[in-house]
C-alpha cells in the first residue's frame, strides 16, 4: 500500500508537470483518463470478486495495468521538443570598430545590472520566482486541499459505516458499490472540462464539507432510510471531487506564464495529497469512536 501510494503521488506530480509540454487540451485527456482509471479499477475489482476470485488473486491480475502504463509511456508516447525555458542562449557576436567597442565598454556596468527580456525567460527558476509562483497558488491549493480532505474523510472514515440491512446487498457489496459510484462521479466531472469550466473554486469545498458533515451525522444518528440515498450522495461526492480537481489544474495552467507552468502544476498537486493525508489521520480516531459505540 505504501509503495502504491508513493507511486501514485510521484506519478501525478510528474505527469501534471509534463502536460505543459503538450497542447493545453491534453489536460482534458488527463482528467478523463484518471477518472476512467478509478472507475475501471473499481468495476474490474468488483467484477472479479463477484465471480468468486479472492482479493489476493484479483490484485495479482490487476498488476497488468501498471506494466501496460510503463510500456505505453516508453513505446507509445510521442515526446515533444524541449520546453523553451531550457534552451540555452545563443549569443551572436559581430565585429565592431574601436568607437563602438569603447561605447560598449563604457556601458558595461549598466548592462550587467539590467537583464534582458530573453534572459528572464530562460533557465531554471530562481528561488524568488518559485516563491512568487507559490504565493499565487494558494487560491487554488487551499480549496482543492479542503475538497480532498472532506472527500477522503468520507471515504476512509465514514463510508464503511454506512451499512443497511433492508437490502439484498451485503456489507461488502454495499461498500464496493459506494466506491464504484464514487469513481463514476469522478469520471463524469473530470470529463466535463471540454463542455464547461467552473472558475468559482470555493464552491467545491463548501459543498463537499456539507457532504462530509451530513454523512457524519448520518453515521452517528442512523437516520437515513435507504442505501439508495447514500448511493446518490456518494455519486455527488465524486462529482464534486472530480470537478474541483480538473478545474483547479485547468486554471492553474491557464493563468500561469509558460515559464512558470511546469513548476506550478507540480507544486499544486501537493494540495490534494496533503488533504488526503490529513483526512486519513482524522479518520482513524473517528472510525474507532463510532465502532466503539
Amino acid at each position: 500500500v505504501v509503495f502504491a501510494s508513493l507511486s501514485a503521488g510521484l506519478g501525478e506530480l510528474s505527469f501534471l508537470a509534463l502536460t505543459v509540454f503538450f497542447n493545453r487540451n491534453v489536460l482534458q485527456g488527463w482528467g478523463s483518463g484518471t477518472g476512467a482509471a478509478g472507475l475501471v479499477g473499481a468495476l474490474f475489482y468488483s467484477g472479479l470478486i463477484q465471480v468468486g476470485l479472492s482479493p489476493q488473486v484479483t490484485l495479482l491480475i490487476m498488476l497488468v495495468f501498471p506494466v501496460s502504463m510503463l510500456l505505453s509511456y516508453f513505446l507509445l508516447l510521442v515526446h515533444p521538443p524541449s520546453f523553451p525555458q531550457w534552451r540555452q542562449v545563443e549569443t551572436e557576436y559581430a565585429a565592431v570598430d574601436s568607437e563602438d567597442r569603447q561605447r560598449l565598454m563604457d556601458e558595461s556596468e549598466d548592462e550587467q545590472e539590467v537583464s534582458t527580456p530573453e534572459q528572464r525567460t530562460i533557465g531554471p527558476l530562481t528561488w524568488k520566482e518559485k516563491c512568487y509562483v507559490i504565493k499565487g497558488l494558494w487560491k487554488f491549493v487551499v480549496p482543492l486541499g479542503i475538497v480532498y480532505f472532506a472527500e477522503y474523510f468520507i471515504n476512509q472514515g465514514l463510508m464503511e459505516l454506512l451499512f443497511f440491512h433492508n437490502t439484498v446487498l451485503s456489507h461488502a457489496d454495499q461498500y464496493r458499490w459506494y466506491q464504484t459510484l464514487y469513481q463514476f462521479g469522478v469520471l463524469v466531472s473530470r470529463s466535463s472540462l471540454c463542455c464547461f469550466q467552473i472558475r468559482r473554486l470555493w464552491g467545491f469545498p463548501l459543498l463537499q464539507g456539507v457532504n462530509a458533515l451530513f454523512l457524519l451525522l448520518a453515521v452517528r444518528f442512523q437516520f437515513l432510510p435507504s442505501v439508495w440515498l447514500v448511493f446518490c450522495i456518494i455519486f455527488f461526492e465524486g462529482l464534486l471531487g472530480g470537478a474541483a480537481y480538473v478545474n483547479t489544474f485547468h486554471f492553474i495552467s491557464k493563468e500561469n506564464e509558460d515559464r512558470y507552468r511546469e513548476f506550478a502544476m507540480a507544486t499544486a498537486s501537493v494540495g490534494d495529497s496533503l488533504g488526503i493525508a490529513l483526512a486519513g489521520i482524522v479518520a482513524f480516531p473517528v472510525h474507532k469512536y463510532f465502532c466503539s459505540l
